[in-house]
């Protein structure tokens, strides 16, 4: 019997594809860079499953696309916003992603950033590499401390979790905002519910750990920026559409707020012509938060495991759309 044909839009984990390679014939793009348009649309037409990246636009058009023998779309990502899931369920096609494992790594990560803009670490290390080295002085890169510091989190998940229990070994306040509450974590991560207003006026650090979504898109805005404390530094890690990236720039740039790390814009890759490359209270660095190469490999497995499921006819170990399963 003739194996199914899947297609993997980028390289990721060899053991893992090579698990995947018993199972189906395999077709794996080589580029660094995500399959151009013509060739995903071209793909999809003709193959049992697809492995992908959130740098793909799995939309109406790819989905319209996507032959009869498309039984599933694996995402190596936890988030799915790239993904026309309402369309691909209404197709009966399941699509699974990589949800739980990535929660610590990125935490370890919202912590690197959150204390290199403390401290200025990026600003520092760039001066002594352009041969500046001012001698040492009251003021000479002076930053922010973060013992004792209020830190405020919005979206308090699992990941949002992770950041708070950090946190107790700076015995720092947490406050945190969610659509829900937590009573259990709160107890456990010694955070307090607050309203999003206050979270933003009153936290020396605030960092974004929220799904995207249409009620979470430009969550942060000018009016938000505006409620921070001018010595507010501000994280995301979480997705660039929950912030509104002239907003952003406009609150970097005008000193509403002392400085800003992310790791997430709106548009991917940042255009080179931006403003906000310009400015030096910014830290960015290019949707690295889960790029541990043990996390890595924990989510290509997983996006194996599902794809394995959905071309051999079982149920998705981990599953965005399990209504599909029902119809």
């Amino acid at each position: 019997m003739e194996k199914p044909l899947v297609f993997v839009t980028r390289t990721i984990h060899p053991p893992a594809l090579e698990r995947l390679s018993t199972f189906a014939n395999v077709e794996v793009w080589q580029s660094p860079a995500p399959p151009p348009r013509e060739i995903l649309l071209n793909r999809i037409e003709m193959v049992d499953g697809i492995l992908t990246l959130l740098t793909e636009s799995i939309d109406q058009e790819v989905i319209e696309a996507a032959g009869k023998n498309l039984k599933v779309i694996s995402q190596m990502a936890v988030g799915f916003d790239n993904i026309n899931i309402t369309l691909a369920t209404r197709k009966g096609i399941p699509v699974g992603n990589t949800p739980g494992i990535l929660s610590e790594t990125t935490a370890d990560f919202t912590w690197a950033l959150l204390m290199a803009a403390a401290r200025r670490v990026s600003e520092a290390n760039r001066e002594v590499h352009q041969g500046i080295w001012r001698p040492w002085g009251p003021d000479v890169l002076t930053g922010m401390d973060v013992f004792n510091a209020n830190l405020g989190i919005i979206g308090f998940g699992r990941i949002g979790q992770a950041v708070a229990r950090r946190a107790m070994g700076f015995s720092m306040q947490v406050m945190y905002y969610d659509l829900k509450r937590f009573p259990e974590a709160e107890i456990d991560c010694h955070a307090q519910y607050a309203p999003l207003d206050m979270v933003l006026s009153q936290s020396d650090y605030i960092t974004l750990h929220i799904n995207l979504n249409t009620q979470s898109h430009h969550l942060i805005g000018m009016d938000q920026f505006k409620l921070m404390k001018p010595s507010a530094i501000f994280i995301n890690t979480s997705r660039g559409g929950v912030v509104d990236s002239d907003a952003l720039y406009l609150a970097l740039k005008e000193k509403w707020i002392t400085s800003a790390a992310i790791d997430v814009f709106e548009s991917e890759p940042i255009p080179p012509d931006h403003p906000i490359l310009d400015l030096d209270n910014l830290i960015i660095t290019p949707h690295i938060a889960s790029a541990s190469k043990q996390t890595r490999a924990r989510m290509a497995e997983m996006a194996v495991d599902n794809l394995i499921a959905g071309i051999t006819g079982k149920p998705l170990p981990h599953c965005v759309n399990p209504e599909v399963y029902q119809a």
